[in-house]
This record gives structure tokens, C-alpha cells and sequence, in this order.
């Protein structure tokens, strides 16, 4: 009877360690991601936008774009990845 369930459990351990691990671990990533955001920052957004942070209130950000300075009010949680290295981070 145990022998039976044993494939099971092993497809059950591969399929967490292989799928679900990383990508738990690079949610946590993108959240602390966001949650250090500073104005200054450089930021690309999920619809590939680029900008510079000028203002952050609670869950939205203002960024400026473009030659013109455009003015842009995003959701945190569609920046994709911040381009600005921080001191902190590099020494880690």
C-alpha cells in the first residue's frame, strides 16, 4: 500500500521544489522590490514604460517620462523592476 503512494509523494516533492519554491521566492523578491522604492528611482513598468519616481502615496506612484518630463500616475504594483542600484544592495 505505501509503495504505491511513494511515486505520488515524489512527483508531490519535485513539483514543489521545481515550481512552487521559486516562484514564492520571487514574489517575496518583488514585493520587497517594490516596498523600497525611493523617489529618484528609475522604474520600468509591465507595460514598459520607463520613468523616474517623483512622488509615492500609499499603493500609487507619479513618474516622469520622456523629453518633455510627461507626468505619469501608476499602481506599485506595476512596476516591474527598478533600475537603481542602492548602496545597501550592492553591499549585500
Amino acid at each position: 500500500m505505501l509503495t504505491s503512494f511513494l511515486p505520488l509523494v515524489l512527483v508531490l516533492v519535485v513539483f514543489y521544489f521545481m515550481l512552487i519554491r521559486p516562484q514564492n521566492k520571487k514574489t517575496k523578491q518583488e514585493a520587497t522590490m517594490r516596498s523600497n522604492l525611493q523617489i529618484g528611482d528609475e522604474v520600468v513598468t509591465y507595460g514598459g514604460i520607463i520613468g523616474i519616481i517623483v512622488s509615492i502615496k500609499d499603493d500609487t506612484l507619479v513618474i516622469e517620462t520622456g523629453n518633455e518630463r510627461s507626468k505619469i500616475r501608476i499602481l506599485r504594483k506595476a512596476v516591474e523592476s527598478c533600475l537603481t542600484v542602492h548602496e545597501e544592495e550592492t553591499s549585500k
